[in-house]
């Protein structure tokens, strides 16, 4: 009886905790309910949903890919992070579309959620104080800088690693309270807990490999708030390092083999330390301040002292580290606090580049943590202070601040509610970002504003000129105008910039096979096929080629090998009919337009074809019948072929 009123008696205290984290979770959910209905698509939304074919194709074994492609993923340009794209392939399969973002949006919002109940759930179990970190679980909940990962598709991975890192956190912290029990139960509970805790790192760095400072945040948090950095607390480590490192190594070389790494030493060792600086101050100077926020920050240039920003960076981080030595008098927290956010932040400092930009509010997501330790360790000492005064005008702020902050979250989801919109806006921040006029150009030309789209690809190529993906959309909308020497001119920049683009070699070489110069367009349709012996589209542009050199016999050996890989283009088939009937082959001519027919039931000129083969081949009936076919479909060829028939 006394263990059942025990029982009772945690459960009443516990009660009112889960209803003010529930009160915390209400809110967050309202002010981010307008995410839902986000439509914008950024940076590498292409990658992790539109062109991505095996998260369009839910299965097993699109699951075994993402799970096995370690070194060198196939579909996404970067890391490894199986765990995401699984989660991305789940809500395709529950009706995610491009023209239905609701499906990734809806988990994003929860995982944002309880990513904030679990951080008010950590503060708590750290600090004892429920409110206290309620209210600083609010402040990140509904913070501006919290707002990128939950609209922009291709970053679930950065909510997904936080969900797993902070589970993992919570399972280890519970560790340490266990651990000092001696009972049977306690000690179960503390090997469960541990195992849990190693779990969940592993899940988190499958998600994200920013995640892969969390040993180093766990032993801060010995150092403090738990106090208990010991060999004992470094000796449990081990596991998590092992991990930490075999991660680091398979990140290195999937962004290298997948994408591109730019080590410390490319552009001078100076660079390191102004970096940090900028970076130190950039990300503190916006979570007081959020205001400007961009998925876009841009590298200051000249990246040097005589820019304003960097020579801020620089004299913050001078005054910052002393007043955080110098607080050592009196509290860990503050330095504590800072190392954990500087540690957790520090793979994405592009100190070994990897991206073209030089901060991003998702990086701070998690890292922000240490901050929040930092935030409610003050808001706790203040309550337990005699100045009760300064206590109550905290909760005023705090409460200020969670007002502000929603108001400012409100207005800058409504940005991503279009993509043009919210490409817009980045770009009335920062009007020379080549990446920007890119995306933008893609969003204007597949809404065929086609001149805009151009006015944006010729900015985007002006700074950023390397890039082979924007010559090749802007060849393809100038050849769409018209403009076709323009046009030549950027695929041969592609060509020269990326070798193997067989999109290039083909696209050209339609166009100098129509200005009649077959012989370099046969050359680049064979150039190719050196690189893609499978491609479809060149053997048929080359047996097209043949066939106009009155190499019949060769135009129906690229068709035949086209179909093979391709079995279901009427084109095909129907061009490959046209060639045996040049050589009087009527038999094998009709065959293939009777599979043209097949695939393309109503095309007109499969139809036409055939019936003419069969008039030569003297089947009336039968071309009697494509006749009618071909009334039906109120196709003008109808007459041409009843004249053929009864000529």
């Amino acid at each position: 009886m006394r263990h059942s009123r025990r029982k009772q008696s945690t459960s009443k205290n516990a009660m009112p905790a889960v209803i003010v984290v529930a009160a915390v979770c209400i809110v967050v959910a309202a002010v981010y309910w307008p995410a839902l209905s986000a439509k914008a698509l950024s940076f590498d939304d292409e990658q992790y949903l539109t062109k991505n074919l095996l998260v369009q194709n839910p299965s097993w074994a699109s699951a075994k890919r993402f799970l096995t492609e370690v070194s060198k993923p196939s579909t996404v340009m970067g890391y490894y992070q199986p765990l995401t794209m699984i989660s991305l392939m789940f809500d395709y399969a529950l009706g995610g579309r491009q023209s239905n973002l609701m499906p990734f949006h809806r988990t994003s919002l929860i995982l944002h959620i309880t990513n904030t109940a679990m951080i008010i759930v950590l503060l708590y179990l750290l600090f004892g104080q429920i409110w206290v970190a309620a209210g600083v679980g609010l402040l990140f909940g509904v913070h501006p800088m919290t707002v990128e990962p939950i609209p922009w598709v291709g970053e679930r991975k950065t909510l997904l690693a936080a969900f797993f890192s902070l589970w993992s956190l919570i399972f280890y912290l519970l560790f340490t309270v266990y651990y000092s029990r001696t009972t049977h139960h306690a000690r179960r509970t503390t090997v469960s807990l541990y195992i849990g805790s190693i779990a969940m790192y592993l899940l988190a760095l499958m998600s994200k490999p920013t995640s892969t400072p969390l040993p180093v945040v766990m032993l801060l948090m010995d150092y403090w708030p738990l106090r208990r950095l010991n060999r004992r607390a470094i000796f449990e480590k081990i596991p998590f390092f092992v991990l930490c490192g075999i991660f680091a190594a398979i990140t290195y070389i999937s962004q290298s083999c997948s994408a591109s790494v730019t080590l410390p030493g490319k552009f001078g060792l100076l660079r390191i330390p102004l970096i940090l600086c900028h970076n130190i101050i950039f990300y503190l100077y916006k979570m007081v301040w959020p205001v400007k926020l961009s998925s876009h920050y841009p590298f200051p240039e000249p990246f040097n002292l005589s820019q304003p920003m960097v020579l801020a960076g620089v004299i913050g981080t001078f005054i910052l580290i002393p007043l955080l030595l110098l607080s050592l008098r009196w509290t860990r927290a503050a330095l504590a606090g800072w190392l954990m956010f500087f540690v957790a932040i520090l793979p994405a400092m592009q100190v070994i580049g990897f991206s073209n930009v030089i901060a991003s509010d998702k990086f701070a997501y998690l890292p922000s943590v240490g901050l929040l330790m930092m935030l409610a360790a003050f808001l706790v000492w203040l309550r337990k202070s005699r100045f009760l005064t300064l206590w109550k005008s905290a909760v005023v702020i705090i409460l200020m601040l969670v007002c502000a902050e929603s108001v400012a979250t409100r207005r800058y989801l409504d940005y991503w509610q279009d993509t043009i919109k919210f490409h817009e806006r980045m770009l009335a921040l920062t009007p020379d970002a080549g990446p920007v006029h890119y995306n933008i150009a893609v969003e204007l030309a597949a809404r065929g504003r086609v001149d805009e789209a151009i006015g944006h690809y010729r900015r985007a190529i002006e700074l950023m000129p390397e890039p082979s993906s924007a010559h090749y959309n802007i060849a393809v909308e100038l050849a769409g105008k018209g403009k076709i020497d323009e046009a030549i001119a950027h695929y041969r920049k592609v060509i020269e910039l990326k070798p193997r683009s067989t999109d290039a070699y083909n696209n050209l070489g339609v166009i100098l096979e129509s200005r009649g110069n077959l012989s370099e367009a046969i050359s680049l349709y064979r150039r190719v096929l050196q690189v893609e012996p499978d491609n479809f589209r060149a053997h048929y542009n080359l047996g097209n080629a043949m066939e106009r050199q009155g190499s019949l016999e060769e135009a129906i050996n690229c068709y035949l090998r086209a179909v093979r890989i391709e079995p279901n283009s009427a084109e095909i088939y129907n061009n490959l009919g046209y060639a045996y009937g040049k050589l009087n082959l009527w038999q094998k001519a009709a065959e293939a337009f009777r599979q043209a027919i097949r695939i393309k039931p109503d095309d007109a000129g499969a139809h036409y074809n055939l019936g003419a083969a069969y008039v030569v081949t003297g089947d009336s009936n039968s071309a009697l019948e494509e006749y009618k076919i071909l009334k039906k479909l109120n196709s003008g060829q109808a007459k041409t072929l009843f004249n053929l028939i009864h000529k």
